[in-house]
């Protein structure tokens, strides 16, 4: 498998783009090696700058639910570029798009669009604040909710430890109104409200979180969650940027049947598009600007053609539920699979999967927080990444990712990664 020409553009890149890259995990750095440079894609495979193609599991960490390039979203794109590329002004697209998503996801009456996941989150968390009054947060070791300055706080050595700057340039009064506590632990989270009474704005997770790897949670979790911020006027954030349009129509609020108070959405909703919205109960969002006195605005907010992109995907969505159903068998096939093959060659690893969302972790502890999926044997994986790119198959270059499955993939594309899995794990051991 030749690979110079990817090679050769990541030394080009090094030289113009810190680490070479616009994404850190893209670097490869977690699993060694050059990076590959993608060319082109389509349906299930991705083809890079050498000519090599790969069935691929990342589908743009999430938004490419359908394949790549499905022929519909193009036809979407496509139609919608011969009318000019950005406005700056409202348009019948973001009407539908915002009423489309209120029809799907069970806790949205009124959305706001925005460019990315990123933004999406930091605008819920400020409009929590302004329509609190309050000033903390509380979020989760292990989930990601972009690169805002309230996120990127680690936890402290306990639960009642306030947070420490993860990055230089976070300030250290951001960490002190950011709480931090082990995912799947409601002890933790009892313990912050009390020490903080009255004081938290917000609670924001990822109910299925795909940033330590796909992990789940545990059976009632998510609605003591939403008693504690039921009973101390706490409002509750589901980061849905990757569960949304995902796990179910209405995202994985709908497969656990608990509604936060706001959700925050990406990806599937551009349909590969850069795209982010951020929505809710009426009377929170009535807090933004410009009909309450919370501000957030963007040049490119609601561009036509990402609506476009994303209408097209989620109608799509909306009126084929075998969609889900189909997602759902793909899952559930991969990870018997692997877990079968794992059995086979008397390793002791464990395979987290819910829906189209899949992580194989390194180590034998039952994953279910960051503390467990810390304890990943990282060069194995390494090892096993590699393995599997030269047998055509191309992972998250990270243990700590979730994979993300596409209709594209076929009974022949699953048998063909299930065979590349286990010669994979015999040579990475």
């Amino acid at each position: 498998m030749n690979i110079s020409t990817s090679q050769h553009l990541f030394s080009k890149a090094k030289e113009v783009t810190p680490g070479g890259v616009n994404s850190p995990v893209r670097a490869f750095r977690a699993v060694g090696g050059s990076p590959l440079f993608v060319k082109s894609a389509k349906g299930p495979h991705i083809f890079d700058e050498d000519g090599n193609r790969y069935i691929e599991l990342i589908n743009s960490w999430g938004p490419m639910i359908l394949g790549h390039a499905h022929e519909m979203v193009q036809k979407a794109v496509s139609d919608a570029i011969q009318n000019s590329f950005s406005f700056g002004a409202p348009t019948r697209k973001e009407v539908e798009m915002a009423e489309l998503i209120v029809e799907m996801v069970p806790s949205v009456e009124k959305v706001r669009m925005v460019n990315s996941g990123t933004e999406a989150t930091m605008s819920a968390v400020r409009v929590a604040r302004g329509y609190t009054g309050r000033e903390k947060i509380i979020k989760f070791e292990g989930c990601y909710h972009g690169h805002g300055d309230s996120f990127l706080i680690a936890a402290g050595s306990g639960a009642m430890t306030m947070g420490e700057p993860d990055s230089p340039g976070v300030t250290r009064g951001v960490a002190n109104d950011t709480l931090t506590a082990p995912y799947n632990d409601i002890t933790a989270v009892e313990a912050l409200v009390a020490a903080n009474h009255g004081q938290i704005a917000a609670l924001i997770l990822e109910p299925v979180v795909g940033n330590m790897g796909c992990v789940l949670p545990q059976p009632g979790y998510l609605q003591a969650l939403r008693d504690i911020c039921t009973r101390e006027g706490i409002v509750l954030i589901f980061d849905e940027v990757m569960t949304g349009f995902r796990l179910a129509k209405g995202g994985a609020q709908e497969r656990f049947g608990v509604t936060p108070d706001m959700t925050t959405l990406g990806k599937i909703i551009g349909g590969g598009m850069p795209v982010g919205a951020y929505g809710g109960k009426r009377e929170i969002m009535d807090c933004v600007s410009p009909l309450g006195r919370v501000y957030q605005a963007g040049t490119l907010s609601g561009n036509p053609i990402a609506m476009s992109a994303g209408l097209a995907m989620l109608h799509y969505l909306n009126d084929h539920a075998e969609v889900y159903t189909q997602l759902d068998q793909t899952g559930q096939k991969i990870a018997d699979g692997v877990r079968a093959s794992v059995q086979k060659l008397g390793l002791n690893f464990t395979v987290n999967q819910v829906g189209s969302m899949f992580t194989l972790f390194m180590t034998s502890q039952t994953v279910v927080d960051f503390e467990s999926a810390k304890t990943c044997d990282l060069p194995l994986f390494g090892r096993y990444f590699h393995a599997m790119l030269e047998r055509g198959i191309y992972l998250a270059p990270s243990q700590f990712e979730s994979l993300f499955f596409s209709t594209a993939l076929e009974d022949s594309h699953i048998q063909t990664i299930l065979e590349a899995n286990e010669a994979a794990l015999k040579e990475a051991m």
